[in-house]
């Protein structure tokens, strides 16, 4: 399986960095700094793939990509 994007932002409301994967549903992991925040979703990817193979559920292949504002 590939590997799915993450989406890393700072959050003022939360005064804190956020890491999110799109392509699973509310997988997403806080930190102080983006490498702490990024370091907690891969321990919370796991913890939701793991879940789903445990619940029988289906597990999205990783689609989602970025769109790009640059011009080409």
């Amino acid at each position: 399986m590939s590997e799915y994007h993450i989406d890393v932002f700072y959050s003022d409301e939360d005064k804190s960095w956020v890491a999110d994967i799109p392509d699973l549903q509310f997988c997403s992991a806080f930190g102080a700094t983006a490498e702490q925040a990024v370091a907690e979703v891969g321990k919370a990817r796991e913890l939701w793939l793991a879940a789903a193979h445990e619940a029988g559920k289906a597990v999205p292949e990783p689609r989602y990509r970025p769109t790009s504002n640059q011009a080409r």
